[in-house]
């Protein structure tokens, strides 16, 4: 349990950009992928934007065959697992394919599948659900799709834990890399543009009118998006055994169950979550130079998520560097700490904290440094990432410099 893992590939495909490099140069301008909802009607509806992918065509990553028969989850995490292969500069036929495997996180599994398939139903009777459309719902049917695509023997999980199921995935597939059962795991987390999502956030109220506020006095709510994001993880031995780019080390993690709510967030269970990471790393609060907060943009979310940070960080609270990357992406479910993941390791080596855009008021509850609309270049050796979910599911996880 020893052995040191680290991040030698990224995948993303965002509504801000495809692949790391357009989506880190978006984030660090600030560039916002919130837009009016454009794959079904709004009218109904009191909100009418979110952050949907314009651009995405899985044909520029997936046969025409294959694609066929996922529903779009699987073709963003097929897709974005492409990505990750390609930046890690790993050859797929090259390697021991049974010692590879999948862990990837979702909110609503392929949604737009079972929106379909109910479709269907309503409109013409069960009889006229086409058959092989119901094989494409069931959520596990998103990391056997990349195992598929890339004939992957190794473990293959989801993990539905919600929003924060990225973080999750990036810890369990550490686990397994650490004490052997994997010797390269990609790992993230993926969801679909939802009109299910969009309809229960709408009924909770809980969506902004027109954008993303988090940390701001003034904040209204979250925005529904979609997205994948995909870590390469392996053993530090092999990345410099072929000399891999290495974006950073996964330190450890932390996960706590708020076990009081299913809906509203409890700062002591997010508290809990950083608190057990640090724990498990050995660091100290100070030792932390960024946070990419959950940063959902509710007034309760951001409240509570600052509250834990000063219930775990004291006086570096005021000094540590937080930021919401949702305020550009909005909430993309269960990709959503993959995305952050992601981010977190392109700030550790280019030394660039991502901004949080939109932020106009201060908010006296919400009184931390939250990197307000401009990015800022400074060291970043350390940094944490911070994931909540419905059912009070809290998840951590640190990444660091590589040193020796």
């Amino acid at each position: 349990m020893n052995r040191r893992v680290v991040v030698t590939g990224i995948g993303v495909i965002s509504s801000i950009g495809t692949g790391k490099d357009d989506f880190w140069n978006a984030l660090i301008q600030g560039k916002s992928g919130i837009s009016r909802i454009s794959s079904f009607d709004t009218s109904a509806y009191p909100t009418h934007n979110g952050g949907e992918i314009r651009d995405f065509d899985a044909l520029r990553f997936i046969s025409k065959d294959r694609a066929a028969v996922m529903g779009r989850a699987s073709c963003l995490a097929v897709s974005a697992a492409k990505l990750a292969f390609e930046d890690s500069g790993i050859v797929v036929a090259d390697i021991d394919r049974q010692a590879c495997g999948v862990t990837i996180g979702t909110t609503m599994g392929e949604s737009q599948v079972l929106e379909k398939v109910n479709e269907a139903w309503v409109r013409h009777g069960q009889d006229r659900i086409p058959s092989d459309m119901v094989a494409r719902c069931p959520c596990n049917v998103i990391p056997s799709n990349v195992a598929l695509e890339f004939g992957l023997g190794g473990p293959n999980f989801i993990i539905p834990t919600a929003c924060a199921a990225g973080n999750y995935c990036i810890g369990y597939a550490v686990d397994l890399i650490m004490r052997g059962s994997a010797e390269i795991m990609l790992a993230g987390g993926v969801d679909a543009f939802s009109r299910i999502a969009f309809t229960g956030f709408n009924r909770l109220l809980a969506v902004a009118p027109e954008k993303c506020q988090p940390f701001d006095k003034n904040r209204k709510g979250m925005m529904v998006g979609e997205a994948a994001g995909i870590l390469l993880l392996e053993p530090l031995e092999s990345a410099l055994k072929r000399k891999a780019n290495i974006y950073a080390e996964v330190l450890g993690y932390g996960l706590s169950c708020d076990a009081q709510h299913m809906t509203a967030p409890q700062a002591e269970g997010m508290a809990m979550a950083m608190s057990n990471a640090l724990k498990e790393t050995g660091l100290k609060p100070e030792d932390i130079d960024y946070i990419n907060a959950h940063g959902t943009g509710t007034p309760a979310n951001d409240k509570a998520e600052c509250s834990a940070i000063k219930q775990v960080f004291g006086e570096h609270s005021k000094k540590v560097c937080v930021s919401s990357t949702k305020s550009m992406l909005g909430h993309t479910m269960g990709a959503a700490s993959g995305i952050e993941a992601a981010a977190c390791c392109l700030s550790i080596k280019h030394d660039i904290m991502p901004p949080t855009i939109n932020y106009e008021t201060p908010d006296p509850e919400c009184d931390i440094d939250c990197v307000p609309n401009i990015c800022r270049r400074q060291p970043v050796n350390i940094a944490l990432n911070n994931a909540s979910a419905f059912g009070g599911n809290n998840a951590s996880v640190i990444f660091g410099k590589y040193g020796e």
